[in-house]
């Protein structure tokens, strides 16, 4: 049986609606919190690594020393060309593995919002994402371009939303694993940050009636298409 080792940072930004596609696909899944569990060399063993999301910087490494420890397996990893998911705070983390920076953005995108694919993007995976054109965003800080990456999609506030360095390894930064029907674990885990920036929970409540469902679906098309292409690279 395939192993997927997933590096979660808080408990519920989880795998989510990721989980069962992939034991659908044959893989068992093995979770790491981060910080508690050791992030070791020998995880690249693991044919499949996926980096959660979660409210640190990717450039906190001198606050959170784990973060050093998921850059070098990252490094390590994609240098090898291993397959490769990286998720908000995840994607961050294998673009700074590739060289590329993480800055703060001029804003905060929070909650179900649009997205803009680029030629790459309806040509990749996402392509199935034209038919909503929304996303969970939830971030304050924003990935460049990695060297040698193609960049799949962006909004009004972010250059680059996610990319691709061959068909081995994807960074998204917005939240296309998020379950709808367990939102409010994310209302109730990020309440200061939404009382910081003004928002209600009742307006992403409201914005998970209108979209939840359909970017749910989408969104599993989309990841389907990924693992699919892994087995069946190009």
């Amino acid at each position: 049986m395939k192993q997927a080792i997933a590096i979660r940072h808080l408990a519920f930004e989880d795998l989510g609606l990721l989980q069962p596609l992939l034991q659908d696909q044959g893989y068992a899944i093995r979770y790491l919190d981060a910080g508690v569990d050791p992030i070791t060399p020998e995880l690249n063993q693991a044919d499949l690594l996926i980096i959660l999301g979660g409210p640190i910087s990717a450039n906190d490494q001198a606050l959170y020393p784990f973060l050093v420890d998921e850059l070098a397996l990252l490094r390590q990893r994609l240098e090898q060309k291993r397959p490769t998911l990286g998720i908000c705070l995840g994607a961050q983390l294998m673009a700074l593995a590739l060289g590329a920076e993480v800055t703060a953005m001029a804003g905060k995108e929070i909650g179900y919002g649009s997205l803009s694919l680029t030629d790459a993007g309806q040509n990749s995976p996402l392509a199935a994402l034209t038919e909503t054109a929304t996303v969970l965003h939830w971030h304050g800080e924003q990935f460049s371009q990695p060297e040698g990456a193609l960049s799949l999609a962006h909004t009004e506030l972010c250059n680059c939303q996610a990319f691709a360095v061959g068909s081995h390894a994807l960074g998204l930064q917005f939240h296309l694993e998020a379950d709808p029907s367990r939102l409010e674990q994310w209302l109730i885990g990020h309440c200061c940050e939404l009382s910081q920036n003004g928002l209600s929970p009742a307006i992403i409540r409201n914005q998970q009636d209108r979209f939840g469902a359909e970017v749910a679906r989408v969104g599993q098309q989309v990841f389907h298409q990924w693992l699919k292409d892994l087995d069946n690279p190009a």
